[in-house]
């Protein structure tokens, strides 16, 4: 039996990275998946690409009423909304002295107001349906403590991790888990732009920010978009039952809590 069987799910940002991963995992579990995404036409190829259990959504988890219609679109094409992974975010950095007011705006928008919206249509979907479901929010390690350049990233994944509790605590009694997957430093096509935002505060080569934090995990390298797969499929599904406002750490070591 598939964990996900007939399950109906939608994940944003999940035209590519780890949000393509868990869409694709989640299909292979059984689960229709609308692979919501700010770029149609990627949203669009990647849900060709998975094939049948996959279709496309244009969501920009900043409008209220792009939010609205995505959880509508997969309740006229599912019969209702079983799970969201809360998977869209931005990525900026800079000394405190230089941060400015549009890039801390932009990464709110989407990282903290973004999740809080998302989960709260979701919510709302789910409670007016009356058969529970399951939330699952995209924190980081970064989220767990501060650090010298990435102060407002880090501001807002503590943000995740922390509504995240409160969301839990509140609609756990309709049959709504709420929980947090905390990656570490995941390889992927964006690391490409934490590299080169690192070379330019830290004085660094290209590349060489990415093979330090690499060496720096105790497990001996990078993490992978296919590394958090196990945890989205487990707090998806029915072994998950009993865990509630919780964020996993999946970092090969780098963080304990």
């Amino acid at each position: 039996m598939r964990r996900l069987e007939g399950k109906s799910a939608l994940i944003s940002g999940a035209a590519r990275g780890i949000g393509r991963a868990f869409a694709q995992a989640y299909v292979r579990e059984g689960a229709t998946v609308a692979i919501s995404d700010i770029d149609p036409e990627a949203a669009e190829r990647t849900a060709k690409e998975i094939g049948t259990g996959a279709y496309a959504v244009q969501l920009d988890v900043t409008d209220l009423g792009s939010i609205d219609r995505a959880v509508k679109t997969a309740e006229e094409r599912t019969g209702g909304l079983d799970i969201l992974v809360n998977n869209a975010a931005l990525f900026d950095l800079a000394p405190i002295v230089e941060i400015s007011r549009e890039s801390y705006d932009r990464l709110f928008a989407v990282n903290v107001a973004g999740t809080l919206f998302m989960l709260q249509a979701a919510a709302r979907s789910m409670i007016a349906r009356g058969k529970g479901g399951r939330i699952i929010n995209m924190a980081s390690q970064a989220g767990r403590r501060g650090e010298a350049l990435v102060a407002v990233y880090c501001a807002t994944k503590a943000a995740v991790i922390s509504l995240t509790q409160s969301a839990g605590l509140d609609l756990i009694k309709h049959g709504i888990n709420v929980n947090a997957i905390a990656p570490g430093v995941v390889d992927g096509e964006h690391w490409d732009h934490v590299d080169s935002l690192f070379a330019r505060y830290e004085n660094r080569a290209p590349g060489e920010k990415k093979k330090l934090v690499g060496a720096a995990v105790p497990y001996g390298r990078m993490g992978t978009a296919q590394d958090l797969v196990g945890m989205a499929i487990f707090l998806a599904s029915a072994e998950a039952d009993y865990i509630v406002a919780q964020t996993y750490n999946v970092d090969g070591g780098n963080w304990m809590s």
